[in-house]
């Protein structure tokens, strides 16, 4: 005989950003949780308002909610909010040139193209482009379009059921076109207003029960990977794991507690569950998240289905053993919720392209079978688990109607009961006890987003070497405070770098994720006043590394070592490369060097850094490094001030620097030259050297970090700032194979 159990449906909406400041500017570099607050985060908690049966569960991330209280409470800024500010008269060309290259991210169709004024912008901008090509389109923008632009980037990231409320948004967007500056201030004002309004919003629904918080670790690192890297490799044995192991369990504990500590002050309580970043779970991660009184966590399905060997699916993504999918389970006291891998999905990835009632029908029809192919002998339940603010630009009117039609569905059909975690444990236990628990991700039960790709690999390994001299300072060091050091490594162990490392994602802003994780571990390295490793300023992206010169080598170069120029011929065959062009200078708006030449013959690297204006006035302060980063690390070190006019060669060996020379050719007065003989940096024919040009103040012995010179450094200036320098030794037939 039936019982009256109804199928038990808890969902949750997941909220996550990484931290986008930059470490050394103060500013925000992405948008996204502005505009992402403005878009999804408000309107999601208003929308379950009006369905007062309906209960919810809500995890946000930490990094999130400290990012929205920065705008909110402390008046930071990103760049795009800054470039919007600006009078449209007055923007630089590199600033039109990226208010053309980023004001367009937005879905096309559903963000873009109500506005017939900004799909007009997007035509003339063009679908397909360059970088160099936008140099070119800038010049067609007038003052008009510039300023429509700023304009409605910002209108089509405020979610239409704040434009509709709105008088002033409404009336702007069926203006729709020629706003005047003053329209700017205005609606970023309006921005503010709607994130000011998101944590007490979501206070008020979890203080009334109809919703339920839970969290992730605080910079949402992967747990096991974190505890040890080293566990890939149990749930993908053929995974090639990073040179060096990463394993400090000790951070997943910093990472959760700082978590939890953070929830507390905010909500006056501490949080009942954890949505574990990724879905990445292991056993020892539980048993981390159990100290910390948590009672319950989630993942995939798939996770499951390894832990207990045994599938759930068809070879068409059936459900053959609903009994065991859709039931509670627990591993060392801690409750797993276990979400439907399929229908969570087709809410994140499939239903924006399908017209909303079909997407309604298809949802409700789906629900309805797995209520019809469970017994009614005792409580099941379908965890619903979808990332709550990426999905929603796909759907039309930002997914309102689906959403609305979802839960008008699940409110009044007495089939379906919708449940918050905790309540379910309350009500009918931790379920059933696991003897093992595969580790893994929601991302095919593995951690191969994160880690296994060359790149995920040696951002791993940069992470490791930074966390070790982090560590080994602070044990020397018991007195000082190095809290911003360690809030800058926590942060650089967040998921979301590696998510667009490797060959599985790609974002229109790669570049900045890379120069983020990578300024934080530079931060690190400032703080505790240690030579900061080359390789930090080279791109982890492969594609992003090299820089290519304006003018290649055409033919062997005999330059005189003198610091003037001699004669325009001696450096007429060498390759040129207008820093500017190339990645620019350290965080500078203006450059102190113009221009890199170089160029070789058959035994020499010949290396001429030229100044805006005149080195004079820094040669008293100023050191200059040449950083060879391959194939063997070097380093020149040349000291201006000095009358020797020679410059001293140091390899890397075994974490040290070795003097190996003191005699190079060197020389600065008008411009800086430098020989560097091959032979002394141990490279043949065919071998390909990186190199990169840096300006140090505040070095003793050249910058050289030594036991018995601990005194900081700072790079003022790194030519190519992203990337390196490359050159090909030639063969001795170079010259006579360049004329064919």
């Amino acid at each position: 005989m039936k019982n009256s159990y109804p199928l038990y449906i808890c969902i949750l909406w997941h909220f996550h950003q990484p931290n986008y400041k930059d470490p050394h500017t103060g500013i925000y570099r992405l948008p996204w949780v502005r505009l992402h607050g403005t878009k999804d985060y408000l309107d999601m908690a208003l929308r379950v308002q009006k369905f007062p049966s309906l209960k919810l569960n809500f995890n946000i991330v930490p990094s999130l909610i400290e990012q929205l209280n920065d705008y909110v409470h402390n008046g930071s800024k990103d760049i795009y909010q800054i470039l919007t500010l600006k009078d449209s008269a007055e923007l630089t060309d590199s600033e039109k040139v990226f208010i053309l290259e980023n004001f367009f991210l937005a879905n096309w169709d559903n963000m873009i193209k109500p506005y017939p004024r900004y799909y007009e912008l997007l035509k003339k901008r063009g679908f397909k482009f360059t970088r160099k090509d936008l140099t070119k389109i800038a010049r067609n923008f007038s003052i008009s379009e510039l300023r429509d632009l700023q304009v409605l980037f910002n209108l089509c990231w405020i979610d239409p059921m704040f434009i509709q409320s709105d008088p002033y948004l409404s009336e702007l967007a069926k203006k729709g076109r020629d706003f005047a500056e003053e329209d700017k201030k205005t609606i970023i004002d309006k921005q503010l207003e709607i994130l000011k309004r998101i944590i007490p919003t979501y206070r008020v629904l979890f203080e009334q029960g109809q919703i339920e918080f839970s969290v992730s670790p605080f910079y949402h690192p992967i747990l096991p990977l974190l505890c040890n890297t080293d566990i890939a490799k149990v749930a993908q044995p053929d995974i090639v794991l990073p040179k060096r192991r990463f394993s400090y369990p000790e951070d997943a504990k910093k990472q959760i507690k700082m978590s939890i500590d953070y929830f507390e002050d905010l909500f006056g309580r501490k949080p009942a569950g954890m949505w574990p970043s990724e879905g990445s779970v292991s056993e020892e991660v539980l048993g981390i998240i159990k100290s910390f009184g948590i009672d319950w966590v989630a993942t995939d399905e798939e996770v499951l289905s390894r832990s207990l060997t045994l599938p759930f699916r068809d070879s068409q993504g059936s459900v053959f053993n609903p009994q065991l999918l859709y039931k509670l389970y627990n591993f060392n006291d801690v409750a797993i919720f276990f979400r439907d891998h399929i229908l969570s999905d087709m809410i994140g990835f499939s239903y924006s392209g399908w017209g909303t009632q079909k997407a309604i029908d298809d949802f409700v029809n789906r629900l309805m079978h797995i209520r019809n192919s469970l017994p009614y002998d005792r409580p099941y339940l379908v965890a619903i688990i979808v990332d709550g603010e990426n999905a929603w630009e796909y759907y039309p009117n930002d997914g309102s109607d689906f959403l609305n039609g979802i839960y008008n569905f699940l409110a009044n059909d007495s089939r379906f009961q919708t449940i918050t975690f905790s309540e379910f444990i309350k009500e009918h236990g931790k379920g059933e006890a696991l003897s093992s628990l595969h580790p893994g991700s929601w991302i095919n039960a593995n951690f191969r987003i994160w880690i296994g790709h060359q790149e995920d690999n040696l951002a791993w390994e940069y992470l490791a070497k930074t966390r070790e001299e982090l560590s080994k300072y602070a044990i020397a060091n018991p007195e000082k405070d190095l809290s911003a050091a360690w809030q800058a490594l926590y942060i650089a162990e967040g998921s979301d770098w590696n998510w667009w490392y490797g060959d599985e994602h790609a974002t229109e802003t790669q570049e900045d994720f890379d120069e983020l994780f990578r300024s934080h571990l530079i931060k690190v390295y400032e703080i505790i006043g240690i030579d900061i490793p080359p390789y930090l300023y080279v791109p982890i992206k492969i594609e992003a590394r090299k820089i290519h010169p304006q003018i290649e080598p055409r033919g062997f170069i005999y330059p005189k070592i003198d610091g003037i120029m001699t004669s325009y011929f001696e450096w007429y065959l060498g390759a040129y490369i207008d820093v500017k062009r190339s990645g620019g200078s350290m965080h500078k708006s203006e450059s102190m060097v113009s221009d890199i030449h170089y160029g070789f013959n058959k035994d020499n690297l010949f290396i001429r850094v030229d100044p805006f204006g005149s080195f004079g006035d820094i040669i008293e302060n100023v050191i200059f490094h040449i950083n060879i980063l391959h194939p063997t690390l070097f380093k020149v070190v040349f000291l201006p001030k000095t009358s020797t006019q020679q410059a001293t060669l140091y390899e890397k060996v075994d974490d040290k620097w070795i003097k190996v020379s003191d005699d190079l050719e060197a020389a600065i007065k008008d411009i800086f030259e430098i020989r560097i003989p091959f032979e002394q940096i141990k490279v043949k024919e065919n071998d390909e050297i990186h190199f990169c040009v840096e300006l140090i103040v505040n070095g003793r012995n050249g910058a050289i970090q030594t036991e018995q010179n601990s005194k900081r450094v700072e790079v003022i200036e790194r030519c190519p700032w992203r990337g390196y320098i490359s050159v090909t030794v030639p063969s001795p037939y170079f010259e006579s194979i360049m004329w064919y």
